[in-house]
């Protein structure tokens, strides 16, 4: 949304869960994408429309809400191969710092907590707007994306291919449609 007055915007926002996704794509056996997201999330995020390097996000993310489309698949990733939920059941995000790239482009940068392992990442967005809904509350949106290696989390599990290379890529694409309300 072109010319919003970003002033207006700074405040307190809620994570909207179920207007919004945090999803995941990898290669499988080499030759197809294979999509995900989580399911069960919660997150805040403060935005600072005068000062954008001010802003902040946090999410939580339980790891049992994987959802790939395949019951045997999830599973999978939830056990010891993977994401070992009984042990490690949250995935986390702590932003450390905000930019604004220019027009509505903007990139935060951040702890990703996974398997008790944290690294930064950064992650790409777009603003996509801010609206008064049917119901009174302030939304604002945000598209991102980020590219992370699994590995650096200790996420090898892994089986070679007959053909050459492995089931599993290292490279995971991460993608975030992020709604959020304005904190009364």
């Amino acid at each position: 949304m072109a010319n919003t007055d970003l002033t207006a915007l700074t405040g307190d926002y809620t994570i909207d869960a179920a207007h919004s996704t945090i999803g995941f794509t990898v290669r499988h056996a080499m030759v197809t994408n294979v999509k995900g997201k989580f399911v069960d999330f919660s997150g805040s995020l403060h935005l600072d429309g005068a000062d954008p390097s001010a802003s902040t996000a946090s999410i939580d993310v339980k790891m049992e809400s994987i959802d790939t489309g395949s019951a045997d698949r999830d599973g999978h990733l939830k056990s010891a191969d993977f994401f070992k939920i009984d042990e490690f059941p949250t995935m986390t995000f702590r932003s450390t710092k905000a930019e604004a790239l220019g027009d509505e482009d903007y990139r935060i940068t951040g702890d990703l907590e996974i398997l008790g392992t944290t690294r930064p990442i950064t992650i790409d967005l777009e603003f996509n707007g801010a609206a008064k809904d049917p119901f009174g509350n302030e939304r604002v949106g945000f598209e991102g994306k980020a590219e992370i290696k699994r590995s650096e989390w200790g996420l090898t599990w892994n089986a070679a291919l007959e053909t050459g290379g492995v089931l599993v890529s290292d490279k995971i694409k991460l993608n975030f449609d992020i709604s959020a309300i304005k904190n009364a």
